[in-house]
């Protein structure tokens, strides 16, 4: 993976629970990642938000990058449509290795992982690990809550950094593009 150009790592929910909202959402963002031909690599789930968005980057003629760990190739888990699947031996390798391979991140609604992704992103960024923006893309009000305590922390001095800094927050895969757009000229 070295095309870091226009690529952005889009973390998301695996989940097929969820609302139709946040399919769209994730729809919308994998078809207008095709048509501004920002290479999207992601987690290369088959299912969910995940598996909504790498669809729609393959049906608008995209690319899309998939990082796996063989536990969950073995489960079934994996796209198979996908241009390019990189196969890890472990979670921790995969996160490394799609924040090494992107000039952004972008996070859509998901559970448990994306929101550890969110978090261990952020906290790179906050060390100087990870240089590039962050965005959180708040499909629905869903992080209100979590921005709220984003907001918490800092009040009580354990975020001392501003979190714009740190991140930035859209309500739109819409608005998220045209942010990711200025990121890359």
């Amino acid at each position: 993976m070295n095309e870091t150009q226009r690529a952005v790592v889009v973390y998301c929910a695996s989940s097929s629970l969820v609302n139709k909202c946040y399919y769209e959402a994730a729809e919308r963002l994998g078809k207008l990642l095709a048509e501004k031909s920002i290479v999207c690599i992601n987690g290369a789930g088959k299912q969910g938000l995940m598996g909504a968005l790498n669809d729609s980057v393959i049906r608008h003629g995209g690319i899309i990058k998939g990082v796996i760990p063989r536990f969950m190739v073995d489960a079934g888990w994996c796209h198979e449509r996908l241009n390019e699947t990189i196969i890890t031996q472990t979670i921790h390798e995969r996160k490394e290795l799609m924040a090494r391979a992107a000039r952004a991140v972008v996070a859509l609604p998901g559970g448990i992982g994306t929101l550890e992704e969110l978090a261990e992103i952020i906290t790179w960024k906050q060390l100087g690990i990870y240089n590039n923006p962050v965005i959180i893309v708040n499909t629905n009000d869903y992080y209100g809550p979590l921005l709220s305590f984003f907001d918490k922390m800092k009040e009580e001095k354990f975020l001392m950094q501003n979190g714009q800094d740190l991140w930035k927050v859209v309500s739109t895969p819409e608005e998220a593009v045209v942010l990711l757009m200025s990121f890359f000229h």
